[in-house]
């Protein structure tokens, strides 16, 4: 018997029609562009001194003009008062019809400071001015008020975007038929104001689309510059690591066939000297192999890890066993309890001790060396410090690069490391890498291990 369920679907979770979600974004739109926040302080900024235009002037005129747009502004709102007073001279010098000019070039110069509020204000004082100056003129706009909106508009959709410009136009229109057609009984002016309003709020769209365009086409292109300069580094850094690889690795290979042949070209070599000669064959598959691995991450960007384990501080031993054999005495000391750490620091640890005792290899010949591990309750301590060289074997030249890299893991860690020569002629590297302390629980037995040269108790 087969048992069949059904899910009714909540109603909020249903799909809408497409004309639903159309009206929903329209709706959205209208209430972010002017009912969000709509006296909002926005106050327009200067003209950059160094545009195209201002970048042909003098400095001296340089510093004046960048205030040309805040100067048509204020331009238009005197202008304003002026068609209001020519307005009241014209009908006897009617003191009411005069003053009628101030809210509307009040409102074009609030479009400095607070643009979408401007808009408001002139279209809520559209009736009121037009009942104090317009007489005669026409309905709703006084011929002040009518300049004032257009002035408006035409600031707010340059300051603004172009659906903010459709949305404004759609509201004087819808105010201007409910004013005429309830108001007023005289002509309306509303046709006029949407014609000519439309004109304007279509070439000032035009005109920001198209500065839009540029900005956006010269911020693509400096993306684009980027990106060239970015693949140019990639090819460049492929190109290194192909080099790198043809030259080092050729080098390797021959030191590592020749030191697993060089045994059979020796009568009777002694233990000693075959020991030697592996050694040398086993660093080198080593490095090769570290060499590889290396150099695929800087080939490929889509370059995967190997399997194989990193190494980390339980893999001291070896390496320092590795080291005696190349010719270093170095002892190893381990304070507090041993735990484990994250891999991060496991991995750290390990390459600058590796790196440590490398240098002392290559700057300290014959030297005695030793390695100190610390465990402590806020993190990890490491010091590797060598004495002078010895011997008749020069030390060997370096860059510089291996203290760098050291530095860089400890500072990837938020450690702190220091390095440089000591009293006595040699060199020490001291790092301290912070590790979370351990959760709570019974506390191990703190150990102090610590070996010779030879690689036995101390």
């Amino acid at each position: 018997m087969t048992e069949t369920q059904t899910q009714t679907m909540p109603t909020g979770a249903r799909s809408h029609s497409p004309e639903y979600r159309l009206a929903a974004g329209a709706l959205s739109g209208l209430r972010q562009d002017l009912f969000k926040d709509p006296f909002a302080y926005r106050p327009l900024p200067p003209w950059s001194p160094d545009g195209p235009l201002l970048g042909r002037l003098p400095e001296r005129l340089r510093r004046y003009a960048v205030w040309t747009p805040h100067a048509v502004v204020l331009g238009a709102a005197l202008f304003t008062l002026l068609i209001a007073f020519a307005v009241g001279d014209s009908m006897g010098g009617d003191v009411i019809h005069a003053l009628s000019g101030f809210v509307p070039a009040l409102a074009v110069a609030m479009t400095l400071l607070r643009p979408v509020g401007a808009w408001w204000m002139s279209l809520v004082s559209t009736p009121f001015v037009a009942i104090m100056g317009g007489d005669g003129f026409g309905a709703p706009w006084a011929p002040a008020g009518f300049f004032a909106h257009l002035v408006v508009m035409t600031v707010v959709a340059a300051r603004t975007r172009p659906r903010t410009a459709a949305w404004m136009w759609a509201g004087t229109a819808a105010f201007g038929f409910f004013a005429s057609v309830l108001w007023y009984s005289l002509d309306s002016d509303t046709g006029p104001m949407l014609f000519v309003s439309a004109l304007a709020l279509l070439v000032t769209t035009t005109v920001h689309i198209r500065r839009e365009a540029k900005v956006e086409m010269t911020a693509q292109r400096q993306v684009t510059a980027v990106e060239r300069d970015r693949r140019t580094l990639l090819e460049e850094r492929t190109n290194i690591a192909r080099e790198l690889h043809d030259v080092v690795a050729h080098h390797m290979s021959v030191v590592a066939i020749q030191a697993e042949a060089a045994p059979y070209r020796v009568e009777n070599p002694p233990p000693e000297l075959e020991q030697a000669f592996v050694t040398i064959r086993e660093n080198a598959v080593a490095a090769l192999t570290e060499l590889r691995r290396v150099l695929g991450v800087v080939r490929a960007e889509d370059y995967e890890a190997p399997d194989a384990p990193q190494p980390t501080l339980a893999d001291l031993g070896r390496l320092l066993e590795n080291v005696r054999e190349a010719g270093l005495r170095v002892g190893q000391t381990v304070t507090g309890a041993v735990r484990d750490l994250p891999q991060g620091v496991e991995l750290s640890a390990y390459r600058i001790v590796q790196e440590a005792l490398s240098n002392a290899l290559r700057h300290a010949p014959g030297a005695e060396a030793r390695v100190e591990v610390a465990y402590v309750l806020g993190g990890l301590g490491l010091r590797v410090v060598n004495g002078p060289p010895t011997g008749l074997v020069k030390p060997s030249p370096g860059a510089g690069h291996g203290i760098t890299g050291m530095r860089e893991r400890i500072a990837m860690l938020s450690g702190e490391m220091t390095a440089g020569p000591t009293a006595d002629g040699g060199y020490e590297v001291a790092a301290f890498v912070p590790v979370a302390a351990p959760e709570p629980g019974p506390e191990p037995e703190a150990t102090t291990t610590a070996t010779d040269g030879s690689g036995g108790p101390a």
